[in-house]
């Protein structure tokens, strides 16, 4: 018997859930391009770029010995460091692989094909995939015109089906944070079945008065879930650390969701270190913040629209602009992150921002006169 040519059999290809067509992959900040003469600076990621701490780097080189051995899957001393330091107790705390893992944990333990979950938009890029992946209908609250959560929006999308809300504050990536008081009227508008996510991966730069607590809300709703991170004011977003706090049903439930292992000890000691620095670490933020509102202003002087940020970055609300500007900034070795509506650009080295703002004063220069 002769076989077939492998050319002449039909292609086929395994077959995923249909699910995957409904949204796109998460694209992190590209790299800047290597431009000869200028020093490249990425402000695409929002990492933050202050040297890091000499003790977080002296502790990440004493525990780097033994990588056969897994780590504290219950994170006991960075947990217990943390409670002391929140002031929430311990079995309400869970320490997992960046605040992105909680995201997906989160879906996994309220969300399926049955459910709707309600957020921003736009806001982080994850939120569409982590409750498209989990099969629930996905509804996505415009902001308003000055880049804020329209709250009366997102309480009247509710629906029966709802079993997941999502409030980013400050919000990634047009800057503004909730205020607490706002919150407070929509949570007593949801149901206390719907569980509440308030994404705080940014909190440490809000400088304003008035700011969403997310301590507070939990401690006040039991249908509520904080989410921090050590990636961002901390500068740990290489070693992926994350933190929720919730009531014990919320935690318990996200145990059977998340990876065991997860969080490496080099992780966990660093964060821990870190933790330990926790007014230096606040002043660094502020440094970060003061330069973040210097430059948004001088921004507003040129006459672009600059909604009001809290996070360590600036949004650009250039819509069918957005790719030109990109390439412009791309052109002179400085990588922004377009986003199709606006671009945002993260708060970097100095140098970085005063070309980014002769790049912005010459843009407006040549399309808008």
């Amino acid at each position: 018997m002769i076989s077939p040519d492998p050319a002449d059999l039909p292609v086929s290809t395994p077959r995923l859930r249909p699910a995957l067509e409904t949204f796109p992959p998460y694209i992190p900040g590209k790299p800047p391009r290597r431009v000869e003469g200028l020093k490249p600076f990425k402000l695409s990621s929002n990492e933050n770029h202050l040297t890091p701490l000499p003790a977080v780097l002296e502790t990440m080189t004493a525990h780097a010995k033994d990588p056969a051995l897994y780590p504290d899957d219950a994170a006991l001393a960075l947990r217990t460091e943390l409670s002391e330091r929140l002031g929430v107790d311990r079995d309400e705390l869970i320490v997992t692989t960046g605040a992105s893992e909680l995201l997906v944990a989160l879906t996994q333990i309220t969300s399926d094909a049955g459910t709707e979950a309600i957020y921003p938009w736009p806001s982080f890029e994850m939120y569409p995939q982590i409750t498209g992946l989990a099969g629930a209908a996905r509804c996505e609250v415009p902001l308003t015109a000055d880049g804020r959560h329209d709250l009366a929006a997102m309480a009247a999308a509710i629906t029966d089906r709802t079993s997941l809300i999502i409030l980013c504050s400050p919000n990634n990536p047009t800057g503004p944070a909730l205020r607490d008081d706002e919150v407070r009227s929509f949570l007593a508008r949801v149901p206390k079945h719907v569980l509440v996510a308030v994404d705080e991966a940014y909190w440490e730069f809000a400088t304003a008065e008035g700011v969403v607590d997310g301590l507070g809300l939990v401690a006040d709703f039991p249908n509520v879930v904080l989410l921090r991170t050590f990636s961002k004011a901390h500068g740990l977003a290489g070693l992926r650390v994350g933190y929720a706090v919730a009531r014990r049903p919320v935690i318990e439930g996200l145990l059977k969701a998340v990876i065991p292992f997860g969080v490496t000890d080099m992780s966990q000691a660093a964060a821990l270190e870190s933790l330990r620095h926790w007014d230096e670490i606040l002043d660094r933020a502020a440094q970060i913040a003061a330069v973040r509102d210097e430059f948004a202003e001088a921004l507003r002087d040129q006459g672009w629209d600059v909604p009001e940020t809290q996070a360590n970055f600036v949004w650009l609300p250039l819509g069918e602009l957005s790719q030109a500007f990109e390439d412009a900034c791309v052109d002179r070795a400085v990588a922004v992150r377009n986003l199709g509506a606006g671009v945002r650009i993260s708060i970097g080295a100095p140098e970085g921002l005063d070309r980014v703002l002769k790049i912005a004063a010459e843009f407006r220069a040549e399309h808008f006169g």
